[in-house]
């Protein structure tokens, strides 16, 4: 399984909900990574989403721990255990979580390879990704090149698992 986040420099990713900020290549990244594969979300994050609906062209799994909650279009798990028995249908490379906190907190030891993009600056926050490079299990396996979108710099980094390598 692999998850997917954009950070900022304190390892921040949302305030009330929300992105921290958006950049047209990194939401590009994550629609060319995740489409045609398998996203794992939080009932918060599904309900982010324009018009709260699932993402198109990928099989949208939503954990929440309320046990009438549906959602068209969207698979519906309540625990790990459940969350495991439906992921058995799918090759785990093809798995991503895509947040938010409590879910990235709850699989990070799950999972093996990290896409983060990280934003080289601060931003007021209310929500933190952990901090990947002062983890003992998780090693910065590439940083793609510096990239600028309007006043923000950003790069592409992979996080490996040491112990799910």
């Amino acid at each position: 399984m692999n998850l997917i986040v954009a950070v900022d420099q304190n390892w921040a990713i949302g305030k009330e909900n929300d992105l921290l900020v958006s950049i047209p290549e990194d939401m590009k990244f994550f629609r060319e990574t995740t489409t045609g594969n398998v996203v794992v979300m939080g009932r918060k994050t599904l309900e982010s989403f324009p018009g709260g609906r699932p993402l198109k062209n990928r099989t949208n799994i939503v954990f929440t721990n309320n046990r009438s909650y549906q959602k068209d279009g969207a698979v519906i798990v309540h625990d790990l255990e459940e969350l495991d028995e439906v992921l058995t249908q799918y090759d785990s490379d093809r798995v991503y979580v895509i947040g938010g906190a409590s879910i990235y907190k709850m699989l990070l030891d799950h999972c093996s390879t990290a896409y983060v993009t990280k934003i080289a600056q601060a931003f007021e926050a209310d929500t933190w990704f952990p901090n990947l490079d002062t983890h003992p299990d998780w090693v910065l396996d590439s940083e793609g090149e510096e990239k600028i979108h309007e006043d923000l710099t950003f790069h592409f980094c992979i996080y490996k698992n040491n112990k799910n390598r």
